[in-house]
């Protein structure tokens, strides 16, 4: 029954408030190795591997069709990494495989570890509005960020591998599907996401800090971009498993 559970077996839909995805360039050989098979790194330039930082404000995450008071409000960090999917049928799906999942709720840690692979842990998030500037922290996380002040025009971090926003904004995500492998049963969970008026902005951060990042050992972890929206009915359709190893 957990098992079964744990393949997304209906559909679930939410509303996304706020969002704000920070996306970091990597060496794509050390992602790479942060990968189950059959999965690889989503690459720029044949170099450049990429994780991303989501900062989601989400109400009423409840299965599609059932009252939104019935729903989840919670924050979420998501820590996830850009990959592709080789499947059998010789498609290379472009997705996202979840490192780590973080929250203010301990119901949706337990909900998320019961019906998902996406690994939640309950932390403190505080989020503050200064002077036109946004500041989201953790202490349990080890996590800060702080956004500056709205401009009429936003420049790309100084490292960032992009040459322009158009470049950055393929590797803003969300992607089409999520990941999840079972390497023991050779199987690959497949979940869609359908998103409507996807419109992210970009925002320059002025300060930032990810601890679990910092400690997966890279040697490198360069900002490479940070956009924001409001906003947004989302919705997963339900899980659908493919084999690819018999």
């Amino acid at each position: 029954m957990l098992a079964w559970l744990k393949t997304h077996p209906f559909p679930v839909e939410a509303f996304f408030e706020h969002s704000l995805v920070l996306t970091f360039a990597v060496p794509g050989a050390e992602l790479a190795a942060l990968l189950p098979a059959p999965l690889v790194p989503d690459t720029f330039a044949d170099k450049w591997g990429f994780l991303a930082v989501a900062l989601v404000q989400t109400r009423q995450l409840r299965p599609q069709g059932f009252p939104a008071a019935l729903g989840q409000d919670f924050f979420l960090i998501g820590y996830r990494a850009f990959v592709r999917y080789p499947s059998p049928t010789g498609k290379r799906l472009r997705g996202l495989y979840i490192l780590r999942s973080e929250t203010d709720k301990k119901r949706m840690t337990l909900l998320g570890n019961l019906m998902t692979h996406y690994r939640y842990h309950t932390v403190d998030i505080a989020q503050q509005h200064t002077a036109g500037r946004l500041r989201i922290a953790s202490q349990q996380a080890d996590f800060q960020v702080t956004l500056a002040p709205p401009a009429s025009e936003v420049v790309l971090p100084p490292q960032s591998p992009f040459a322009t926003w158009a470049e950055a904004r393929r590797f803003a995500g969300p992607l089409p599907f999520t990941f999840s492998a079972d390497a023991a049963a050779g199987s690959m969970l497949i979940v869609e996401g359908v998103r409507q008026h996807w419109e992210p902005q970009p925002v320059a951060v002025e300060s930032y800090h990810v601890g679990f990042l910092q400690h997966l050992g890279l040697s490198q972890l360069v900002l490479a971009n940070a956009f924001s929206l409001r906003d947004v009915p989302y919705y997963w359709k339900k899980g659908r498993t493919e084999q690819w190893r018999r």
